[in-house]
Formats: structure tokens, sequence, C-alpha cells
């Protein structure tokens, strides 16, 4: 059974091999850490991957923004994979990502605690965003036009 130690060494590896290198494919992860001397199978690294909100953009995996601060965030890396969103009612708000990064870029709208977000549920590459009435709704709007310019 793995300890907590092994698990924050190897997901610190997971992290050091992405920021170095590029992997397109789970099993060249596995290969690397166990060519680092980790015992790992797919599933184990595919734990890792969701748990450090890794995503996969344009057939590589990319790390997470180092840290979300509380007012709008620091969504920087997470803008390029935006693609619009759109109004679905007085209190729903439906944004479309890149296929892939609908639930790091939820985690991080979630993280951020906007006020005028009550939750969020993603998919693949859709996010819908709740807010308590359309005033909410258009403070929303105003922050995802800012934030992510589409």
């Amino acid at each position: 059974m793995l300890t907590d130690a092994q698990q924050i060494e190897r997901q610190g590896a997971i992290m050091r091999i992405l920021r170095d290198g590029l992997v397109r494919r789970q099993a060249d992860l596995v290969r690397l850490l166990q060519q680092q001397g980790h015992q790992v199978t797919q599933s184990s690294i595919s734990r890792d991957l969701r748990d450090l909100g890794v995503l996969k953009a344009s057939g590589r995996y990319v790390l997470p923004p180092d840290e979300v601060t509380r007012a709008n965030g620091d969504f920087g890396m997470l803008a390029q994979f935006v693609r619009g969103f759109k109004r679905a009612g007085p209190s729903i708000t439906v944004l479309r990502t890149t296929i892939g990064a609908a639930q790091s870029v939820a985690v991080a709208i979630d993280k951020a605690e906007w006020p005028e977000v009550a939750g969020t549920i993603s998919g693949d590459d859709t996010i819908f965003i709740a807010t308590a009435n359309a005033r909410a709704q258009d403070e929303l709007v105003s922050r995802l036009q800012a934030i992510f310019r589409v």
C-alpha cells in the first residue's frame, strides 16, 4: 500500500516531468516514473493527474496554474482553453472550453469563490455555472468577459 509521503513524492515527480518535457500519453509518464524508481500503474497515474488538476491540451499534458487568487483568480494559463460562453436563462451560464479542459477551468472558478457563483458542473468541454439570479449572472458575464476576453 502506498503511503501519503510516497504519493506526494510521486506527484512531485509528475509535476517536474510535465514542467520539463513534453508528455503526450499516460504510458510515457508511467515509463518515465518507473525509470525514476516509482512503482506506478496507468490507473494510479490517471488518479494523480486528476488530483493535480492536470489537463490535456493540444495532445499533451499541461500543468494547471500554480495558484488561483480569491479575487479574479490567476486564469492566465487556463484562458487559452476557454472558447466562449452564453446565457442559458436568467441564472445559468454555459462556458465552452477545448476538449478536456472544462474540469480544470471549473475547479479554478470554484476555488476563486466568486460571490455571484452558486456552483459549477463540468463535463468534457462544457461548464454550467449557476447564479442566484439575473443580477448575479450579469456580474458573472462581466467577469468572464474581462478574464477570458471572449
